[in-house]
């Protein structure tokens, strides 16, 4: 039997890279999947790759207005939520202390940290009891690397919350898991100059980058019942890199 069958999933941020694939996979795994973008040719795209059991919904998890639409499409099509993947995010790299600006740390931390919060929230009255929330971290947040003081810092924000919400809805059996990632060959990381990814593969006891399919199983293990015993935790998918 197929590992989600007859769930309900919603991916924000879903039209590329690691969320795209996680989507296609919760599909085949049995789920019908609510994939959001801020884009709507991206989002058609994603929806047309994706080619069955998918909605669109457009939308800035940053504009609670947005998130509020969110929650009416999926009320009035499926009426449940059996999986949130939080995925939505941005990051900003290459900012020092000294030349942090008040526009960049906001830009980040309203994406990253109040929307994956009010993502959560305004869909946890849809939320079934034994659902599993994904959030989406990064190695980055443990690895102090130059230049990544906000990104670093939001996504450590998150590791916070999944430890404060597994608490928070433990009586309704809720499951909250951070999703960790490390260098992954997405679009957007192929804009990286070749002696940085030179660099990056250098810190990495795998040798290499990872594949955004080799994330969307990790987010299948979290969100199945193969994880049925894990909750509040971290699952670093980073070839090692923030662990020796």
């Amino acid at each position: 039997m197929s590992k989600l069958n007859g769930k309900v999933a919603v991916i924000t941020g879903g039209t590329s890279g690691m969320a795209l694939a996680t989507a296609g996979l919760f599909v085949r795994e049995g789920a019908h999947v609510f994939v959001t973008g801020r884009r709507k040719d991206r989002l058609d795209e994603a929806v047309a790759a994706i080619g069955r059991n998918v909605t669109g919904v457009r939308g800035d998890v940053a504009d609670l207005d947005d998130l509020d639409r969110l929650v009416e499409a999926v009320a009035a099509e499926k009426g449940r939520v059996d999986v949130l993947f939080a995925n939505a995010g941005v990051s900003v790299h290459g900012e020092p202390l000294g030349t942090v600006t008040e526009h960049s740390f906001d830009s980040v931390f309203d994406v990253n940290v109040r929307g994956t919060l009010f993502t959560a929230q305004k869909l946890l009255p849809l939320m079934a009891d034994g659902a599993s929330i994904i959030l989406t971290g990064s190695a980055t947040a443990v690895k102090g690397f130059p230049g990544s003081l906000v990104y670093s810092a939001s996504k450590a924000a998150l590791r916070s919350f999944a430890r404060t919400w597994t608490a928070d809805l433990k009586d309704r059996r809720i499951r909250v898991n951070l999703l960790s990632p490390g260098p992954i060959d997405t679009p957007a990381t192929e804009g990286v100059p070749p002696e940085f990814r030179e660099r990056l593969i250098g810190m990495l006891p795998s040798g290499r980058f990872g594949a955004d399919t080799e994330v969307a199983t990790a987010a299948l293990f979290l969100a199945s019942g193969d994880s049925a015993f894990v909750t509040g935790t971290e699952l670093f998918v980073d070839g090692g890199m923030a662990q020796v």
